[in-house]
């Protein structure tokens, strides 16, 4: 089967984007497959067996200098200057251009592909793509779910309108989602939301699980873990990782475990509610942030860890959730949106939006190292039972036949 995989954005190791894309990409083409990622910048690793299609843009988000792209010439690129523009005043274009641009490389290309698989942009060109190739598309979670986080937890007008203003492509999304013909959602809760959320009909929605590369995220003995070390991934800047409840909360484990330190695999703060958040718990020189670093870096945190926190108020899947449990690091964890689905019974679970909570299970757990022990345990036989991207590529394999079955049905 010649599958090829949209990816708006790809980065490698920051989000759950260019993890999926990575990861699936290869099992598919593990199972006899000829796969390609058309991608639009920071484009993704991927194995050697996957041919990477790039799709470029102006690549506004990795240029500091935006304004040095601005030309007269942008004026006679209706696209080029809508992205400069979107960008310059706040939003967030990528959704849309890419779109625009892989359905022009689609329908110059399109005898090259069996069956495309979308991966959340959501963009309007899909509804003229489906038309012309079979097309699933993947929902990882509903973006409607994080902006409605923003908004709550925007302490004034000006955050407001910066939130309203950069998730501009949402009512695209809530537009193109129902016209899908088929949808593929990562957990139960994100199939849930999509239904609620996107107002798309439960019938085209299939879930399959994503899976958890067991074979780079493996264990580690629990004689070279750091005492008392907390790991946790979460970005500083985004609402919905739910990190400053984590940091309110380590004051109390400090006096308890005064060994305590946090590391954080996400962007660190700059000038946000997080980084004064810390600044007046005096926790600098407890908790350090790491980011742009690679799977084998990630990996040897985990195994220096002695536990993990997932603080999140939302999230589709939990693909941090699943790799901490992959390499054995007991784990607590909020039991919001599919979160739920991904720990199971292999981890201690609590409510989101509390530092109380998570005072609570960590200074439990530090209390008691067998149930850690036990929790490590059961973490990895979960992910290695249920979470193998082999199992989800199989399932990917057989939604797509009935996607071109379909398509064959209706338009031959």
């Amino acid at each position: 089967m010649k599958i090829g995989i949209l990816s708006y954005r790809s980065h490698p190791y920051s989000g759950g984007q260019g993890i999926y894309i990575k990861h699936l990409s290869k099992a598919l083409s593990d199972r006899g497959h000829q796969v390609s990622v058309l991608s639009g910048p920071p484009y993704p690793e991927l194995h050697e067996s996957v041919k990477l299609i790039k799709i470029p843009s102006l690549g506004l988000f990795e240029t500091q200098n935006r304004m040095s792209l601005f030309s007269a010439s942008l004026f006679f690129r209706p696209l080029d200057f809508y992205e400069w523009f979107t960008v310059m005043t706040g939003g967030f274009p990528e959704p849309y251009t890419f779109g625009k641009r892989v359905l022009k490389y689609l329908q110059q290309h399109k005898s090259d592909f069996e069956i495309i698989l979308d991966n959340q942009s959501l963009s309007g060109s899909l509804l003229k793509i489906q038309e012309i190739i079979p097309l699933a598309v993947t929902i990882h979670h509903p973006i409607t779910k994080d902006h409605k986080l923003e908004m709550q937890n925007a302490s004034n007008w000006k955050k407001k309108l910066s939130s309203i203003r950069w998730h501009n492509f949402l009512p695209m999304q809530k537009r193109v989602a129902p016209k899908l013909k088929k949808i593929i959602c990562v957990s139960k809760p994100s199939k849930d939301d999509v239904i609620e959320e996107f107002n798309v009909d439960p019938n085209k929605i299939e879930v399959i699980l994503n899976g958890i590369d067991i074979n780079t995220f493996t264990t580690s003995s629990f004689d070279k873990r750091e005492e008392n070390k907390i790991i946790t991934t979460a970005s500083a800047d985004i609402p919905l990782k739910g990190l400053k409840y984590l940091i309110r909360s380590l004051p109390k484990i400090l006096d308890s475990f005064p060994k305590t330190t946090l590391t954080v695999i996400g962007k660190s703060p700059n000038n946000s509610e997080v980084s004064k958040l810390i600044e007046d718990l005096n926790l600098s020189d407890v908790i350090t942030f790491r980011s742009g670093i690679s799977e084998k870096e990630i990996v040897d945190l985990y195994h220096s860890s002695e536990l993990a926190v997932i603080p999140s108020l939302y999230e589709g899947f939990g693909f941090g959730a699943g790799e901490a449990m992959a390499c054995g690091v007991p784990l607590i964890s909020t039991h919001s949106g599919g979160l739920k689905e991904v720990v199971g019974d292999a981890a201690i679970k609590i409510l989101p939006s509390s530092a109380g909570e998570i005072e609570k299970a960590v200074i439990n757990l530090f209390n008691n190292p067998d149930e850690m022990r036990k929790l490590s345990i059961r973490g990895r036989q979960r992910m290695e039972e249920i979470f193998d991207w082999k199992i989800a590529a199989s399932s990917y394999e057989s939604s797509f036949k009935g996607v071109i079955e379909s398509f064959n049905n209706e338009y031959n």
